[in-house]
């Protein structure tokens, strides 16, 4: 079970208790504010247990670099996660000294001005992690065989946690062969971590919201030893890095993640 290796979230908790949650941490899922955009602009609303777990999944894990593949609520979430393990850290005896950088990559010129929007929002001028905003075309691509999709540029990162939810498969225009994601019968098909997997280092997660064939199309090709685990009351899809460790800061940021400071 991949509870061994990752802290997860209590399992019941009522979509009030989630709202009154993100209450206590300043951000309000139904602002009059942000509603009255979205609302005009036919944006879906956040499923909480999602964001609840996406939230507590980078905090009990103690992640300290996420990338993200998408943007939305999602993103509000991640940024406060990430300040909040940061204030966490006091002790100025710890060897690691991690950024707490956050790399949003989005496929969406629109969705990605709303999303900083949010951000500022909601954390105002608290908000003291290196949040970078990085706007990239997808295109379908031939990989090793297979159609895929790839995103034009890449943020050079190195994350600890990875979440998977984009891009959107209507907005990858190209085809191959007559083949074309952009359809209601198909689904995007993220290659992008395959690139970077051997960059990646033990201890890294990796969720992905929904996206089933893309979680079976990224087990079948990665190559190092991931620990696997889909969540189906939540429809959600967890990989954790169990591979070895590149050395001794490999060790010493493992250890970080384990300790109580």
């Amino acid at each position: 079970m991949i509870e061994k290796y990752i802290k997860l979230p209590q399992k019941k908790i009522s979509d009030q208790a989630i709202s009154n949650f993100f209450l206590s941490k300043n951000i309000n899922l139904d602002d009059s504010k942000i509603r009255k955009i979205e609302v005009k602009k036919n944006i879906y609303r956040p499923v909480l247990m999602d964001l609840y777990r996406l939230y507590n999944i980078i905090s009990l894990n103690k992640r300290t670099s996420v990338l993200e593949f998408g943007s939305g609520w999602s993103s509000v979430v991640i940024a406060k996660a990430l300040l909040e393990n940061k204030t966490k850290i006091k002790n100025k005896k710890n060897p690691i000294y991690p950024k707490f950088d956050y790399h949003i990559l989005e496929n969406e010129n629109f969705f990605l001005r709303h999303t900083k929007k949010k951000i500022k929002y909601f954390t105002a001028k608290k908000h003291n992690n290196k949040i970078s905003y990085y706007y990239s075309k997808c295109n379908l691509i031939n990989y090793c065989g297979k159609f895929a999709t790839e995103y034009k540029n890449l943020p050079s990162c190195n994350p600890d946690f990875i979440y998977l939810d984009g891009p959107d498969q209507y907005k990858i225009k190209n085809k191959i062969n007559n083949f074309s994601v952009a359809s209601p019968r198909f689904m995007p098909m993220v290659s992008d971590l395959l690139l970077i997997e051997y960059y990646l280092t033990k201890g890294t997660i990796l969720l992905i919201d929904g996206r089933g064939a893309n979680a079976q199309f990224l087990r079948d090709n990665f190559k190092r030893k991931w620990i696997y685990q889909y969540f189906k009351e939540y429809d959600q899809h967890l990989f954790y890095l169990n591979a070895e460790s590149f050395g001794p800061k490999n060790d010493l940021l493992l250890k970080f993640y384990q300790s109580r400071d």
